[in-house]
C-alpha cells in the first residue's frame, strides 16, 4: 500500500478526531445518491489506488479502495474472469471501496450471491487512525470474527476500507437470454417452479408483463435449458444491452423513475426485499422484479409507511433507494437487538463518530 497516501489519510483522521470533525469518505462518488445524505468534510481516499496482487490460477485478486471498478474488471476479463455479482456502477468513475462499502449486486445476485460472499479479506482505517486487518486471501478463513464481510454494505459508517480482498470466478462459458409473455401472478409462479428444478438461471427481470431469464454455464446445460423452458430467444447484442442496463440503471425503468423524482412530484424509487414465494404486492406504481421475485422496485408516490408495512406482511422490508425527500428513513428502522448490535459495532470501530455519520441511520 503507498504509504505516503496510507499517511495523509491517517493523518487527516487523527486531526478530525480531535477536533471532532466528521469526514464523508469520497471515491469516486457514484453512490452519494444512496442511503443518508453525506454530511461532514469531504474525504478522499482516491489516493490510495492499484491492483495489488492478483493470482489468476487461485480466484483471488487484491485491490485498494481508489482502483476504478473498470480497471479491475478489464484485468480480470483480460484472464477470462469477473467478478460475478456485477456490481453497478452508475456512472464513470466507481471505485472498489465504494462497490464494497455500498454493497449492491446486480442482475445476478440471486444465483452468483452478494459481494459480502466474495470478500476474503479487508484493511480499514479506523476511527482512531489505526490500520487494521481481517480475513485473508484464501477462500476458506475461519478465524475470529468475519469482520471483512461486516463491512460490506456498511456505507463507511466503520472506517475506511483501504484494501479488499476478493474471490473471483471464469466467466461462464455460455450465455443465453429468453422472454416469455406473462403477467406478474403467472411470471412469479413460472419463477418459483423453475427455481426448484436443476436450471442454469442466472437471472431474471419482470416488467410489463413481459419476464426475462438469463441462462449461464456450460453449453450443454445452457442448450438442454432452452428446449426445456421454452419461450422467445433474445439476439445476444439486444440480451447484453437489456441486462447492462438494469445493472447500471440506465434502461427505461430506471431513467423514467429518475425524471419523475426531479419532477416534483413526491415519487421515490422503492427496493423492497421480500421471499420469492411472496405474492404480487398490491401497491400503487410501476414495478420491476428481480432475483427470482426477491428484488421488487417501486416507483411510487405511496407513504412511507405503507410501502414498508406492505413489505413487512410479506416477511421482507424496503428501502428508499432514490427520493428528493428522505426524511421517512432510507432504511427500515430496525429493532432494539439489532439497533444495539449496529451502535455497539459503530462505537467499537469509530468511537468519536468521524465517519459518514447519518449516512445508514440517524445518530449512527
Amino acid at each position: 500500500m503507498t504509504d505516503t497516501a496510507l499517511q495523509a489519510l491517517t493523518d487527516r483522521i487523527q486531526q478530525a478526531r480531535a477536533e471532532r470533525t466528521p469526514l464523508a469518505i469520497r471515491g469516486g462518488g457514484t453512490k452519494d445518491f444512496y442511503g443518508g445524505v453525506p454530511s461532514g468534510e469531504p474525504f478522499d481516499v482516491t489516493a490510495l489506488r492499484g491492483i495489488s496482487s492478483y493470482e489468476p490460477s487461485e480466484l483471488v485478486v487484491s485491490a485498494r479502495c481508489g482502483t476504478p471498478l473498470d480497471e479491475l474488471e478489464s484485468a480480470l476479463a483480460e484472464q477470462g474472469q469477473c467478478l460475478p455479482f456485477e456490481p453497478p456502477r452508475f456512472k464513470a468513475g466507481g471505485t472498489v471501496g465504494g462497490m464494497v462499502a455500498a454493497g449492491l449486486a446486480g442482475p445476478s445476485r440471486a444465483a452468483a450471491g452478494g459481494v459480502r460472499d466474495y470478500v476474503l479479506g479487508a484493511t480499514l482505517l479506523n476511527g482512531r487512525g489505526e490500520l487494521l486487518s481481517f480475513g485473508g486471501q484464501v477462500m476458506k478463513n475461519v478465524a475470529g470474527y468475519d469482520v471483512s464481510r461486516v463491512l460490506a454494505g456498511s456505507l463507511g459508517t466503520l472506517g475506511v476500507i483501504c484494501e479488499v480482498s476478493l474471490k473471483v470466478l471464469p466467466v461462464a462459458p455460455a450465455t443465453a437470454t429468453l422472454r416469455f409473455a406473462l403477467n406478474q401472478a403467472d411470471a412469479l409462479a413460472r419463477l418459483q417452479r423453475w427455481g426448484g428444478e436443476p436450471l442454469p438461471l442466472n437471472a431474471s427481470a419482470w416488467r410489463s408483463d413481459r419476464l426475462l431469464m438469463r441462462l449461464r454455464g456450460a453449453r450443454a446445460a445452457v442448450d438442454a435449458a432452452i428446449e426445456r423452458m421454452g419461450g422467445d430467444l433474445v439476439e445476444p447484442v439486444q440480451a447484453i444491452d437489456f441486462w447492462h442496463g438494469l445493472r447500471e440503471h440506465s434502461d427505461d425503468y430506471f431513467n423514467a423513475a429518475q425524471r419523475a423524482i426531479a419532477s416534483g412530484s413526491g415519487a421515490a424509487l422503492w427496493r423492497l426485499s421480500v421471499p420469492v414465494t411472496a405474492p404480487p404486492l398490491a401497491l400503487a406504481g410501476e414495478q420491476l422484479i428481480e432475483w427470482g421475485g426477491a428484488q421488487r422496485w417501486l416507483c411510487s408516490t405511496l407513504p412511507a409507511a405503507q410501502v414498508r408495512d406492505a413489505a413487512a406482511r410479506v416477511g421482507g422490508h424496503a428501502t428508499l433507494f432514490r427520493a428528493a425527500d428522505k426524511s421517512a428513513g432510507v432504511f427500515t428502522p430496525l429493532k432494539p437487538p439489532l439497533d444495539r448490535i449496529h451502535r455497539e459495532l459503530k462505537k467499537a470501530f469509530d468511537p468519536h463518530a468521524v465517519f459518514n455519520p447519518g449516512r445508514m441511520y440517524p445518530g449512527l
